[in-house]
């Protein structure tokens, strides 16, 4: 998502981002499932916080998991993912494939957006032409790319005339796509693919800035309030197709910048849940948790990381880089800090991707002797004479989670090492206006998976103008794998090239990985069906109160 995300979450499970982009995509259950049992016309309310304001809620522009957890339930896309990772119809009813798997015809349900104009195909099509045009800067452009064209037009070397999306008629949308993506209907219910009423954003190009009659949507729930800074209110979207399934009546959203915070609110009963992307579970409440039984986990395709700039300081160079990758105690942060079921993480990908169970080992962590060595190869190409030489800082968004990280990494930098570092710390959206400028040496950041598939990981360094990149780094040979795994057809083939990849990533060391994620979370009793998925979605469509 550039799944950027408010990770701030997330630590102790970190479970947060975010992101972006990864994402994942809309979770909600299959056409009629019922979310659960009890009365569906009490007047149900839920109160949950994010960490910050979102940064937006234009699903074309959003990238991180707080603004995600807003627009994921206000907009459905073509399809949802549920909570088993199974991919169900949603705005469309159905969907035919070509047998050589490069077209997809979607045939849309009858719906409604909030101001009562029909969702049409027209709808769709116009927000990923809004997306992929390079004037309007949608940061996640690039999940559109599996679409044929899209990536010419957005990088300028195409026309929007020759992108394969096709408006058959209002009820029918034709999508050509460039190679076979297997995963391309997880994709469609990735926000980046969800609708937007083209007659309303066409009128008013700040039409997402707001709750009121200008922000159209067409999901379960209706953006009725939004207080900046301070809180977001979300109704029952009464003209929703699939109403009847929808227990809750209201969605209080309080904005909670610190976790200590939100767990006494927890406490107090004023919130009914904490976890991903919701705020989360403080650090020092983990063993409170545990002790008292509620403390939930579930595996998290997701991973926080260090990124670094390859253009500037001391992080341009790729011993340093490694150095610092290689002297981390991961298993004493996850013991010491963390405390959670969190992995390290030697590699980019995590391994509750679908087979990358036994690849998280790429390269060595916690070994003072040999990020020596790569110490000493980098002050002399830089033409130092000590370690003490490098003033290196750590950016983080404002969490005592990740200041937390931050510190014991920076103890242990200074101690295996000798390098003196500095930790700076800036609210969500200044924080990733800096990381996107290249404003920074080393910055933490959080991946989700937006599909269960490596690739979601491993595109954000195809090239240094990548959305997600966010390093400056570039690599012919790797530009040149993920280009080939786009293409390739044959499954071992693509995976091979996939693998292929991250070794040089990881060889190269643009990006820390630090830790894989786990989802810990706890919800008040009376709170039904509500927990993150292995992508860190909460869908609330699927939530009940039962008091």
């Amino acid at each position: 998502m550039k799944k950027k995300f408010s990770l701030l979450a997330l630590l102790a499970a970190l479970m947060l981002v975010l992101a972006a982009c990864g994402f994942g995509g809309s979770d909600d259950k299959s056409d009629g499932d019922k979310s659960s049992g009890g009365d569906k016309s009490a007047d149900k309310t839920l109160n949950l916080s994010i960490t910050s304001e979102p940064p937006s809620l234009n699903p074309q522009k959003a990238t991180d998991s707080t603004s995600g957890a807003i627009v994921k339930n206000v907009f459905e896309g073509l399809t949802r993912v549920d909570s088993d990772g199974k991919v169900q119809n949603a705005a469309a009813e159905d969907v035919k494939v070509s047998d050589d798997k490069l077209t997809y015809t979607f045939t849309l349900r009858d719906a409604k957006w909030t101001n009562g104009d029909p969702v049409v195909a027209g709808d769709f099509a116009y927000a990923w032409k809004w997306a992929l045009d390079a004037k309007n800067a949608s940061e996640y452009a690039s999940i559109l790319y599996p679409i044929k064209g899209a990536q010419a037009y957005n990088e300028g070397k195409g026309k929007v005339e020759d992108l394969g999306i096709k408006v058959v008629d209002d009820k029918t949308l034709e999508v050509t796509l460039e190679n076979p993506t297997p995963y391309f209907l997880e994709l469609t219910a990735f926000y980046t693919y969800m609708p937007v009423n083209e007659k309303v954003v066409s009128e008013n190009d700040n039409w997402f800035a707001e709750a009121g009659d200008t922000y159209v949507t067409n999901g379960p729930f209706t953006l009725d309030e939004w207080k900046h800074n301070d809180s977001i209110t979300m109704k029952k979207n009464e003209d929703y197709w699939d109403k009847d399934n929808v227990a809750l009546s209201t969605v209080n959203v309080k904005m909670i910048e610190s976790e200590a915070t939100a767990n006494r609110e927890f406490d107090s009963g004023n919130l009914d849940y904490l976890g991903a992307p919701y705020n989360v579970v403080s650090l020092d409440k983990m063993n409170t948790y545990k002790d008292k039984g509620i403390l939930k986990s579930e595996p998290y395709a997701a991973v926080y990381e260090y990124k670094l700039n390859t253009k500037e300081g001391p992080t341009k160079n790729v011993n340093i880089r490694k150095a610092l990758a290689m002297s981390i105690d991961r298993e004493g942060l996850i013991k010491n800090v963390l405390k959670g079921g969190q992995t390290p993480a030697l590699a980019d990908v995590p391994v509750a991707i679908e087979g990358y169970e036994n690849d998280n080992n790429l390269f060595e962590g916690n070994n003072t002797d040999e990020a020596k060595k790569y110490l000493e190869k980098g002050l002399k190409e830089l033409g130092l004479k000590d370690a003490s030489d490098l003033k290196i800082g750590i950016s983080i968004n404002t969490s005592e989670a990740h200041a937390a990280v931050a510190q014991f990494i920076q103890e242990g930098w200074k101690k295996n090492l000798g390098i003196e570092t500095t930790i700076d710390n800036a609210e969500w959206q200044v924080f990733l206006d800096k990381v996107s400028a290249l404003d920074y040496q080393v910055a933490r950041m959080g991946w989700i998976a937006d599909y269960n598939d490596a690739y979601t990981f491993l595109e954000r360094y195809d090239t240094a103008k990548n959305g997600n990149n966010d390093t400056g780094w570039e690599n012919k040979e790797y530009k040149e794998l993920m280009a080939k795994a786009v293409k390739e057809t044959d499954e071992a083939k693509r995976t091979e090239f996939l693998k292929d990849g991250q070794k040089i990533l990881m060889d190269e060391m643009p990006v820390i990985p630090v830790y894989f994620y786990s989802s810990e979370y706890v919800a008040q009793d009376y709170v039904k069906n509500m927990g993150p998925d292995k992508l860190g979605n909460v869908n609330l469509k699927d939530v009940d109160i039962e008091k």
